[in-house]
């Protein structure tokens, strides 16, 4: 089977293009995702803030909890 010199390096180039691809699509959607975590703990934070421990009774001396 012949293979083109100039058929070979078109192929070469297609495959570092869609790598470069690729690699700007896993920047973006890694982006996105710090981003979503960033709104998820300025959200959770603001939900729990900062509660103290029960000092008495049999709920809440160990774990935060809410009634």
């Amino acid at each position: 089977m012949d293979v083109s010199p100039a058929l070979l390096a078109d192929r070469v180039m297609q495959l570092q293009q869609g790598s470069e691809v690729q690699a700007g699509q896993m920047r973006l959607m890694k982006e996105a995702m710090n981003m979503q975590e960033s709104a998820a703990q300025s959200l959770l934070s603001g939900v729990t803030g900062n509660l103290p421990l029960a000092t008495d009774g049999s709920v809440g001396t160990q774990v935060n909890t809410m009634v």
